[in-house]
């Protein structure tokens, strides 16, 4: 009976975890502070709506305007039309009428302005946040696998969701109440200034002690509400991995342990918004209480200055305090405290947006994944000696290598003059059997794949791969078998150049990988995963998934080839079922045929198996076997698989242990031997 062990599927977990993850998200330290620039970034996507921002701007001038010249207007209002009716025997309602409804048009002047830039500002804030996440998600497309290796999917989806709703509340609220309120305190000291002097200087040094007051509790809720935003992100992600996890948080009894751990960042959320909201919430009563008290000092001994009928000065010139005067005064106090509370109440929501700003930042500012490569796959038309070859547009069957002008082959020579000899000659080999164009550039691409002297670490400091030299010759089935954590997935990522070696070269028909185009290197390759990934839409959509232009014909083929076909036709739609939440409504098995149809359908002449049966039972693993070995005909496959009775048909069986190649040979050669696969196969020794 042959041997089985653990499941090796992940990508090297412990040893890409312990290489990359730095800490938790929970074992971090929280940043309370944005990064240096960020407002500027922000405001430059919002100025990309010059014209909207430019009525918006005229707009909030003209509100402001009209605020405080309808609070000069109650001066002349009552000295001048209100108090000479007053005792009057035939009083003249005309000019009091006529000067009412200037102040209505002045009022209907404001409110229009005020609802035409708050509309204006609705459409900059969706358009910008529109912009800002389609650039974050096609930014995103662009990263390597070691950017998502390292940062939780549950705070990535959080950029998207919490931290662009802070930008849409600070774009169509915060930001243009916070240039208003500005405008409008100007416009109210300015007024004031033009009507009392001593008046304005009064309430300036009131103000300054108000100031003081609320810089303090603006500081405090800022800090704390940077630090809610980051929590948010932090909960996020626990949330998303432990519904990913359900089943093996149920299975093992976590869920008082996982609970716990939710609890304390929760608790961490808590305490930050709790902080944030109180020193927040009290920003608005403190200012609008110390305005309040301002409003009665100013009324009493304003009241008394002008009954006592001393002078006073402004711009408008010199005279007593009016009873007209004071009221305007006292107006305009109120229009000149009260932005002061209005910003600092927006301030916090500033500081939340900025903090959103500098996280999506931070992601729009991450490394894209780097290429490097200028070779390209093109298909080529076959003359009749098998080596003669001539590009085309039209799909042949045939694939080659283009070299970029100037490109014969000569760069990945002397790539490969610091190789051992064994690796040299392994190299050498690769070169001499290539399928090579008589002008160098055109490449057949045949599937000879081969290692010389490869290492490689996720940390350099800590490899995974040490000196590795091996070789797969076209259409063979090459099996790597190991322990997990020996490097079977590192060897199929390095293939794929998910991660580049840090020595040492990985050939593909004679060429090194690193000299190859990724999105070209990739379309050769073939991947079955272990953990299949379906995505909502229709069955025929998911296989068609492999090759975006292939047709339902070609996709119906694909699934008749891997042995899918008879289970499609039996949903309730056939290949038109929509499928959501990952297929979770087919089994395991099923899933795996629908992948294993997606790999088909791209046809590449690579293939990589990693752990594709490993989650199926042994009856369905049959019918997935058969559907792969139809698929792997013609092809180089490399396969990963924990149940060596899968692999006892590979033309090579590599033995990989803590990343050296210990035992290379086919199944009866390696049992013969009697080594460690024998161990393995016959369960003398686990996978562990």
């Amino acid at each position: 009976m042959p041997g089985t062990g653990t499941n090796g599927a992940s990508v090297e977990s412990k040893a890409l975890k312990d290489a990359l993850a730095t800490a938790t998200p929970h074992g971090r330290k929280l940043s309370a502070t944005a990064r240096p620039g960020t407002l500027k970034r922000l405001l430059g996507y919002v100025f990309r709506y010059k014209a909207h921002m430019a009525v918006s701007i005229v707009c909030i001038l003209l509100s402001a305007a009209a605020q405080a010249g309808s609070a000069v207007f109650l001066q002349s209002l009552i000295d001048s039309y209100i108090l000479p009716l007053v005792g009057a025997a035939d009083p003249d309602w005309g000019p009091l009428i006529r000067a009412l409804t200037l102040m209505g048009c002045l009022y209907a002047v404001g409110t229009v302005s005020t609802w035409l830039y708050n509309w204006l500002l609705v459409a900059v804030s969706q358009g910008t946040l529109k912009t800002i996440r389609d650039e974050m998600f096609a930014h995103q497309q662009t990263l390597p696998i070691r950017y998502f290796d390292t940062h939780e999917h549950g705070d990535t989806m959080s950029h998207y969701t919490n931290d662009t709703d802070t930008l849409r509340q600070a774009i169509s609220q915060s930001f243009p109440q916070m240039f208003a309120s500005v405008v409008s305190a100007l416009a109210a000291l300015i007024s004031m200034i033009w009507l009392s002097v001593p008046v304005t200087l009064f309430v300036l040094v009131f103000t300054a002690v108000l100031i003081v007051v609320v810089r303090h509790l603006v500081t405090r809720s800022g800090h704390y509400f940077l630090l809610q935003q980051q929590s948010i992100g932090e909960v996020n992600a626990f949330v998303e991995e432990a519904v990913n996890g359900q089943k093996v948080i149920k299975v093992f009894n976590h869920e008082p342990a996982t609970a716990e751990q939710f609890r304390a960042r929760n608790d961490e959320l808590f305490d930050a918004t709790a902080k944030a909201n109180t020193y927040g919430n009290v920003t608005m009563p403190v200012v609008g209480n110390m305005g309040y008290l301002l409003y009665i000092l100013l009324a009493v001994f304003g009241g008394a200055w002008a009954l006592a009928g001393w002078g006073n000065f402004g711009l408008e010139g010199t005279g007593s305090l009016t009873l007209g005067t004071l009221v305007s005064l006292l107006t305009l106090s109120r229009s000149f405290t009260n932005p002061i509370g209005q910003v600092s109440q927006q301030f916090n929501m500033v500081m939340m947006a900025l903090a959103g700003a500098s996280r999506i930042f931070t992601l729009l500012d991450e490394p894209s994944e780097e290429d490097g490569g200028t070779v390209t796959l093109v298909n080529v038309e076959l003359g009749d000696d098998g080596r003669t070859m001539t590009e085309t547009d039209r799909k042949t069957g045939h694939w080659a290598w283009k070299r970029e002008a100037g490109d014969d082959g000569t760069r990945s020579l002397a790539a490969a003059s610091a190789l051992s000899p064994k690796a040299a000659e392994v190299a050498a080999k690769a070169r001499e059997q290539a399928v090579t164009s008589p002008d160098g550039r055109l490449t057949l691409l045949r599937g000879d794949v081969r290692f010389t002297d490869v290492t490689f670490g996720y940390n350099p400091d800590k490899p995974v791969l040490h000196d590795i030299t091996w070789f797969a010759k076209p259409g063979q089935k090459i099996a790597l078998v190991g322990a997990t954590g020996a490097g079977k997935t590192t060897v199929t990522n390095l293939i794929n150049r998910f991660y580049d070696v840090q020595q040492g070269q990985i050939l593909y028909d004679g060429i090194s990988v690193k000299g190859i185009r990724k999105p070209d290197l990739r379309r050769s390759l073939g991947i079955v995963l272990q953990d299949v990934n379906l995505f909502t839409g229709t069955v025929m959509d998911n296989i068609r998934y492999g090759r975006l232009d292939a047709t339902d014909e070609e996709c119906i083929e694909a699934a008749k080839l891997t042995n899918a076909d008879g289970f499609i036709r039996m949903l309730p739609q056939g290949y038109q079922t929509v499928l959501e939440g990952d297929g979770s409504g087919l089994s395991q098995g099923q899933r795996q045929l629908i992948s294993i149809a997606r790999a088909a359908v791209a046809d590449p002449p690579c293939l990589i198996l990693d752990e594709a049966t490993s989650s199926i039972d042994t009856r369905t693993e049959s019918v997935v076997q058969a559907g792969m070995d139809n698929l792997m005909k013609g092809r180089t496959v490399f396969v990963i698989a924990h149940r060596l009775s899968t692999i006892r048909n590979s033309d090579v069986i590599m033995v990989l242990d803590h990343g050296r190649i210990i035992e290379r040979g086919s199944h009866d050669e390696l049992i013969a031997k009697k080594g460690e696969y024998y161990q393995l196969y016959t369960g003398a020794v686990e996978l562990e």
